[in-house]
C-alpha cells in the first residue's frame, strides 16, 4: 500500500471521527438557531388530554420502586387518564411486595408477577398487549418524573404526524473519583443534540429509554432478540413516516453508574444491540431519507464506528511513518499512542488521590470505545441472551 493510499486513509478516518463528535454538534447548532418545537400541543387543562398507559419493566429494583411509583402518580395529569403497568421479571428480591403493598394505594397500578426471566422486550410487548390507551409511556425504575413530566410527553400528540416524543433525563453528579461527571456531561450533549435533530428534521436519533411516549397507533415492539428496544421503537416510528422529536421540559431524573467497570458492562450491551438495529434500519441510510439519513449516519453509526476507525486510523499512521512520512505523522502516532497512555496515568493518580476531570474525560472516551467494540464483537458472535441486570442504583449514598 503505497504512502498516498495510506494518507487518503488517515485523513479520511480522522474526518469521520471529527465529524461525529465535533463537526455535526457544530453543524446542528447552526442549523437549529431560530427553529422551534411543534407548537399544535394540548393544553394542560382540556379536556381531551389522551388516556396514558405507563409500561415499566423490573427486575430486583426494591431500592427505588416505591420512589417510582410514587413520582409517577404525583403528576398534574389527570390520574383518570392514567395507568402504570409494571411488569416483575422474576424478581427475587422485595419488588414483588412491595409493587402489592402500592397497588393497595394507588388503584392505577397494576403488575403482573413472571416466574421466570423474560428479558425486558418481552416484558415490554406483554405490557404492550395489555394497554387499551392511545399513547404508551416507556420507563424504567430509576427515572422519576417531575410533576409535569407527563403533560410535557404527552402534549405533542395532538399533532397527527408526531409518532414518539422523548424525555429530558438528568443525571446527578456524584463524586469527582467517579465517572458521573462525564456520563452527565455526555448526556446534557445528546439531550440538547436530539432536540436540535427533532427540531430541524422531526428525527431525533434515538429517545432515552428511561422515558419516552410513543403514539400506540405507530408502535412497533422490539424482537425478543433485540437487546435495545428504545431505539429500535424510535427507528420504527421513523420508517412508518411519523416525527420522532425530544422535549427539553419533560423533565426526569436517573440516578447513573459512578463506576466505570459497571458503566462498561452497560455501554457494552447497548453496543451489541445498537449494531442490531443497524442492521434491521440499513435501509433509512440511503439518501432518499433526507434528513433522517443524514442525522443516522453522523449521530449514530460513525459513533459506533470510531473504535474501528481509530484503529484503521493508528494502522494508517504507522504505516505512513515507517513509510518514511514527515514530523506530522510521527507527531500524529505519538499522540495515538500516548492518549490511551494516560488512561494508566488516569488511574495511578486516582489512587493517589487526584482526579483530574480531563484526564477522566479521555479515560470515558477511550473506555467507552472498548466497549463498542466488545459490544460489536458480541454481536458478530451472536446475542445469546436478553436477559439483563439492572446498574447499581443510588450510588450517591454508597
Amino acid at each position: 500500500m503505497g504512502v498516498a493510499l495510506l494518507v487518503l486513509v488517515f485523513w479520511t478516518c480522522l474526518l469521520l471521527v471529527a465529524h461525529t463528535y465535533v463537526l455535526f454538534p457544530v453543524l446542528l447548532g447552526w442549523l437549529a438557531q431560530g427553529r422551534h418545537q411543534n407548537a399544535d400541543v394540548y393544553g394542560p387543562a382540556t379536556d381531551d388530554l389522551p388516556a396514558v398507559d405507563i409500561l415499566l419493566a423490573a427486575h430486583n429494583e426494591e431500592a427505588v420502586i416505591e420512589q417510582k411509583v410514587r413520582s409517577t402518580f404525583a403528576t398534574t395529569y389527570p390520574l383518570d387518564r392514567l395507568r402504570l403497568l409494571v411488569g416483575s421479571d422474576n424478581s427475587s428480591d422485595q419488588t414483588n411486595a412491595l409493587l402489592a403493598k402500592l397497588a393497595t394505594e394507588f388503584p392505577e397500578l397494576r403488575f403482573e408477577a413472571y416466574t421466570q426471566r423474560t428479558g425486558k422486550p418481552t416484558v415490554i410487548e406483554n405490557l404492550a398487549q395489555l394497554a387499551s390507551a392511545p399513547v404508551l409511556v416507556l420507563t424504567d425504575a430509576n427515572v422519576f418524573f417531575a410533576p409535569d413530566t407527563l403533560y410535557e410527553l404527552v402534549k405533542h400528540f395532538r399533532h397527527e404526524r408526531i409518532g414518539l416524543v422523548g424525555g429530558h433525563i438528568i443525571n446527578p453528579e456524584h463524586r469527582a473519583e467517579g465517572i458521573s461527571g462525564q456520563e452527565k456531561a455526555y448526556l446534557e450533549r445528546e439531550n440538547l443534540m436530539k432536540f436540535q435533530e427533532g427540531v430541524l428534521w422531526g428525527a431525533m436519533m434515538g429517545a432515552f429509554g428511561g422515558c419516552f411516549a410513543v403514539r400506540r397507533a405507530c408502535y412497533h415492539p422490539a424482537p425478543a432478540s433485540f437487546l435495545v428496544d428504545d431505539f429500535y421503537i424510535t427507528m420504527a416510528v421513523l420508517r412508518d413516516g411519523y416525527q420522532a422529536i425530544n422535549e427539553l421540559d419533560a423533565v426526569c431524573y436517573e440516578d447513573v453508574s459512578d463506576h466505570l467497570p459497571e458503566e462498561f458492562r452497560r455501554k457494552a450491551r447497548i453496543s451489541a444491540g445498537n449494531f442490531q438495529n443497524l442492521a434491521e434500519f440499513r435501509a433509512l441510510l440511503g439518501p432518499a431519507w433526507g434528513g433522517v439519513a443524514f442525522a443516522w449516519w453522523s449521530h449514530k453509526v460513525l459513533r459506533w464506528l470510531t473504535p474501528h476507525l481509530l484503529l484503521v486510523l493508528l494502522a494508517a499512521t504507522l504505516g505512513i511513518v515507517l513509510l518514511g512520512g514527515g514530523w506530522f505523522y510521527q507527531l500524529a502516532l505519538a499522540g495515538q499512542l500516548a492518549l490511551p497512555a494516560l488512561l494508566w496515568l488516569d488511574a495511578a493518580l486516582g489512587r493517589l488521590g487526584f482526579h483530574g476531570r480531563l484526564l477522566r474525560f479521555i479515560t470515558h472516551f477511550y473506555s467507552m470505545n472498548a466497549a463498542l467494540l466488545l459490544g460489536w464483537w458480541r454481536y458478530m458472535r451472536g446475542i445469546k441472551t436478553t436477559v439483563w441486570q439492572p446498574t447499581q442504583r443510588n450510588q450517591q449514598a454508597r
